[in-house]
């Protein structure tokens, strides 16, 4: 994996402040995670209940191609990083209203 730098500065003008640009990071990475697990779960669910063919070789290589095929995808910090910085994350500061109906 290559190392690839950010310019903090940039993801901190974003938000007009850089914890904030790491917290908006982390809940989409997070979100893209689970969006990730759930499509290999359920691509690796096909495979369940066949408990005879899974000593058959083809079906070892279909396996196992369908693993590799997200062992290969960029990290989920990755591909956030990437989206906000070409824009598409949509995050919102809550309003002064808001806030009061929290407490």
């Amino acid at each position: 994996m290559a190392i690839k730098t950010v310019d903090m500065n940039r993801l901190a003008a974003m938000t007009g402040n850089l914890f904030e640009s790491v917290a908006i990071l982390s809940k989409r990475s997070r979100q893209i995670s689970t969006n990730i697990k759930n499509e290999l779960d359920d691509k690796l669910a096909y495979f369940e209940g066949f408990e005879q063919e899974l000593e058959d070789p083809r079906f070892q290589e279909e396996q196992t191609k369908v693993s590799l095929e997200y062992e290969v995808k960029p990290e989920p910090t990755e591909m956030a990083v990437d989206e906000m910085l070409e824009g598409d994350v949509y995050f919102r500061k809550p309003s002064e209203e808001d806030a009061n109906l929290l407490f």
